[in-house]
């Protein structure tokens, strides 16, 4: 495998779904038994180094040519539960969605025609013969949704500041929440929204995350997670960084139509994370 940099910095933040051993059909559930045994468990950067590590050749390979084996496990209430990556499905959607980032000549030299296309038609037939997958891990570049912090309170904020590196020293801000809550917030986070407006963007991401919640085990644990937009945030600014409670605070003012306060809420979502997208434009 060609060496790749052990400083790894992709900024994209990461909505992931542990489900419980119980969730896995056999064998799939026997393999993950004993892959949560493991102590030598991989992190969300050894993901990324391998993916990275596809890049690299010429012609590139955006999608591993086989899927992963591994997950991320936890505990939750003493139950082991996994995470698996599915990297090569996630591959295939980021691929789809590369077209609307990108214009075409950037996308031609990032990513040959002829690469994209042979991607796209092994997808289509993957997809024939596994019409219900879903991935567990959602993943956004330079930003965290809003409709993401909804499913969260900041009293489940979990923040580590780090020894400042980019690897395991680095700092870490994420949130945990069983997914019986998840579901509850977005439920309750429609019917406020859809009281003061018929549609829009947060409206629609929200039923969206919600359909896919509805595909999991209902004791599955939910985490928000930062990853690698730690370094795009000044470090006060992240250890000051309470997004799921100005969010929250926006919600409920909006139950009491309180437009006002509801505008404040929004207006310091919006000053937190402009630093971000200027970094983003810069590059």
């Amino acid at each position: 495998m060609p060496k790749v940099s052990s400083v790894i910095v992709p900024y994209a933040a990461y909505l992931r779904v542990y489900e419980p051993l119980a969730a896995f059909p056999e064998p799939e559930r026997g393999y993950w038994a004993r892959y949560a045994r493991r102590t030598d468990l991989p992190s969300y950067q050894d993901e990324l180094r391998r993916s990275l590590a596809d890049l690299l050749p010429t012609p590139p390979v955006p999608v591993p040519v086989h899927e992963s084996a591994d997950a991320f496990v936890t505990e939750a209430d003493g139950v082991v539960c996994v995470c698996p990556w599915r990297t090569r499905l996630r591959g295939w959607q980021a691929l789809a969605e590369l077209a609307g980032d990108f214009p075409d000549p950037v996308l031609d030299a990032l990513l040959p025609p002829v690469v994209r296309r042979q991607a796209a038609k092994d997808y289509e037939r993957w997809l024939e013969r596994n019409p219900d997958a879903r991935p567990w891990i959602r993943t956004s570049t330079w930003q965290v949704p809003i409709n993401w912090f909804v499913l969260v309170s900041d009293e489940e904020r979990e923040y580590d500041k780090g020894g400042g590196g980019a690897g395991a020293d680095a700092p870490v801000l994420r949130y945990r929440t069983p997914m019986v809550q998840a579901r509850r917030r977005v439920a309750r986070g429609l019917r406020a929204l859809k009281e003061v407006m018929d549609e829009g963007p947060l409206i629609d991401g929200l039923v969206d995350v919600g359909r896919w919640l509805e595909e999991f085990h209902p004791r599955s644990l939910v985490e928000l997670d930062y990853g690698g937009l730690v370094h795009a945030l000044p470090a006060g600014d992240l250890e000051d960084d309470h997004s799921a409670a100005d969010v929250a605070e926006g919600i409920e003012a909006l139950r009491h139509g309180d437009g006002d306060s509801a505008g404040a809420a929004y207006g310091r979502l919006v000053e937190r994370w402009r630093s971000v997208r200027d970094r983003r434009s810069a590059n």
